[in-house]
């Protein structure tokens, strides 16, 4: 009878613990409670990051594409400037814009060859100023995916190790070392240490891959402006002619 009381009383304590993931975190203590939601928080912003740059990053590929059909396509660059001289929103249109203003800034005043390859240089460094503008512009809040991927299991791990130390408070304050007495402690130190990892890995891939499409992007940019620099050392060539 005994026998069969024991266990009656081990399942009672056994299902008195919710060891859902909503009853992990309502039976979590303080601590525990707050690291779960720090880490919640950060998933939802570096999810959200993560959508708008690539989506960004999708949309700029599509416009440098226009941009660049109608750059080779065009008669004149001047008549390519003034139809998109008020339509600067555009990485590839504002490098455009900022070589041609210094361009057009200068122009009459080349006289010499050494006036030339001094306009020359002028815009190509006008140009290179507004890609640095650009890609600064497009790498803002990657910092944040790159602390979240590098910090995120170290927090994870913090509620780790309380929910342990919760489970041993749990064995000396009931001087039991059943499985009943330990349980929630344990499950609430691997719920901490699971949402770490499931925070960590998407920030870390999201990083890389967002990254990977900015250094792609800024290859496509400088090669545009070595593109555009030669024609302008081009003409600059002929007019000395």
């Amino acid at each position: 009878m005994n026998g069969t009381e024991g266990v009656i009383t081990a399942t009672s304590v056994a299902y008195s613990h919710d060891l859902s993931i909503l009853g992990l975190f309502a039976q979590a203590s303080l601590t525990v409670k707050v690291v779960i939601v720090l880490l919640l928080a950060s998933s939802l912003w570096s999810w959200s990051i993560t959508f708008a740059k690539l989506s960004l990053m999708k949309k700029l590929n599509v416009s440098g594409d226009k941009f660049e059909d109608s750059f080779w396509n065009s008669g004149s660059m001047d008549m390519l400037y003034d139809s998109l001289a008020n339509k600067d929103n555009d990485p590839f249109v504002s490098v455009f814009i900022a070589g041609m203003k210094e361009l057009r800034r200068t122009k009459t005043k080349v006289k010499s060859a050494i006036g030339g390859i001094s306009l020359k240089d002028r815009i190509d460094r006008m140009m290179r100023v507004s890609v640095c503008r650009e890609i600064d512009y497009l790498e803002r809040h990657l910092g944040f995916l790159a602390t979240v991927g590098s910090t995120a299991p170290f927090v994870g791990l913090f509620g780790t190790v309380w929910g342990i130390m919760n489970s041993f408070e749990s064995i000396g304050f009931e001087q039991n070392t059943s499985l009943t007495s330990v349980a929630p402690g344990i499950a609430e130190a691997l719920f901490a240490t699971a949402l770490g990892l499931v925070v960590t890995i998407p920030a870390v891939i999201a990083y890389n891959k967002i990254s990977s499409e900015i250094n792609r992007y800024q290859n496509r940019l400088d090669a545009f402006v070595d593109e555009f620099s030669a024609i302008i050392s081009r003409q600059i060539e002929d007019a000395e002619v």
